[in-house]
C-alpha cells in the first residue's frame, strides 16, 4: 500500500474491509503487478482518480469469497474467484489479505484446475489483450504485429493472435526475449531496439493487417498498415490520431473474464509468470517490474 501521493509502497496493517450492498468480500490468494500499479505508486494518477488513503495497490486478484453484501446473487461464500478491482476511486486493492469488489464488474468464478497464481495475474493484462484483439479482429491468414510483446498484455496477445490463425510478428530483443515470444506462438520476431519498420518489411513486404500497439511510436508503426489495416492501442493512440486506430481501455466485464477463465482451463492460453514474490516483498517486486521483466510478476498473498 501507499500512504500518501508518490510514497514508496510498504506493507502495513489496515482494517479488514466489509462488503457493502452489491459487493463481494474476497480472501486474496494471489495478485500481480501491472503498469497501472506503478503509475499509482509513482503519483502519476493524482488528479485523475480519487485517492482514499491508505491506498492498497494491486488491480488483479484471485482467491475465495469470504462473504457477500446485500443483494449479491451470483456469488456465495466459498466460491473460487478472480478478476480486477474496478472502482471509481483508488483505495482497495489486491495486495492485501482481503478486498471488496462489486459483483457487477471485475469478478468471475474460477474453473477447477486453474492455479491461483495464474488467475491472479491474468485479469487486467488478459482483459486488455482480449479487448485489443476484439477491436482489431485479426482473421486467419492475416498478419499481426504486436509491439510490446514481451510484457503481460503482449504475452497473452501473442497467444490469442496466433490462435486466430494469423501470422504473428512480435517485437523482442534477440536471445531470451525472442525465444520467449516464439514459445508463445510468434512466427517472426523483430528487434525493437533497431529499425522496426525495416525489419517488418523484410518478413512482410506488403505490411501488416493488424497492429496491437502496447509500446513504441504508433505513428511510425501505423505506416506499416495495409490498405484495410487497423491498429488497437492501449497507449492513447486512437481515431483522433489515425483513422484506422482504436484506443483500448481494458474493461473486465464478466463475459471477458469468463472467456479468459475458459481459455486458461482449456489450456489454450497460459499466463507466463516469470517471478513470484511474497506480499512482504512487494517493494522489491515493484523495483524489478520497473526494471523490465518478461511476462508477469506474481504476488503470493496467502
Amino acid at each position: 500500500m501507499t500512504s500518501a501521493q508518490g510514497a514508496k509502497p510498504e506493507v502495513t496493517e489496515v482494517p479488514k474491509p466489509q462488503p457493502g450492498p452489491g459487493e463481494v468480500l474476497v480472501k486474496v490468494q494471489a495478485s500481480s503487478i501491472n503498469g497501472f500499479d506503478l503509475s499509482v505508486a509513482g503519483g502519476h494518477v493524482v488528479g485523475m482518480m480519487e485517492h482514499r488513503f491508505p491506498v492498497v495497490l494491486g488491480k488483479d486478484f484471485a482467491g475465495t469469497v469470504e462473504t457477500v453484501g446485500e443483494g449479491v446473487t451470483h456469488f456465495t461464500a466459498g466460491d473460487k474467484v478472480f478478476g480486477v478491482v474496478t472502482k471509481a476511486y483508488l483505495g482497495d486493492g489486491g495486495f492485501g489479505e482481503y478486498v471488496t469488489v462489486p459483483e457487477a464488474i471485475g469478478i468471475a468464478k474460477l474453473p477447477e484446475g486453474v492455479e491461483p497464481a495464474a488467475a491472479g495475474a491474468v485479469g487486467l493484462a488478459g482483459t486488455a489483450a482480449v479487448d485489443a484483439l476484439d477491436a482489431a479482429a485479426p482473421q486467419a491468414g492475416e498478419t499481426v504485429l504486436i509491439s510490446g510483446a514481451t510484457g503481460g498484455v503482449g504475452s497473452i496477445a501473442v497467444q490469442l493472435a496466433a490462435a486466430s490463425g494469423a501470422k504473428v510478428i512480435a517485437t523482442a530483443k534477440p536471445g531470451e526475449e525472442a525465444e520467449f515470444v516464439r514459445s508463445l506462438g510468434a512466427h517472426e520476431v523483430v528487434d525493437h531496439t533497431g529499425d522496426v519498420p525495416a525489419q517488418v518489411r523484410e518478413v512482410s513486404p506488403a505490411g501488416v493487417d493488424v497492429i496491437v500497439h502496447l509500446a513504441g511510436d504508433p505513428s511510425t508503426l501505423a505506416e506499416l498498415l495495409s490498405e484495410k489495416g487497423r491498429i488497437a492501442s492501449t497507449m492513447g493512440f486512437g481515431a483522433d490520431q489515425h483513422p484506422a486506430a482504436t484506443f483500448i481501455m481494458a474493461s473486465p466485464v464478466p463475459a471477458t473474464l469468463d472467456r479468459l477463465a475458459g481459455e486458461l482451463a482449456a489450456g489454450r492460453i497460459t499466463v507466463p509468470v516469470k517471478r513470484t514474490y511474497a506480499l512482504t516483498e512487494v517493494p522489491d517486486a515493484f523495483a524489478d517490474f520497473a526494471g523490465g521483466t518478461l511476462g508477469k510478476i506474481s504476488i503470493t498473498v496467502a
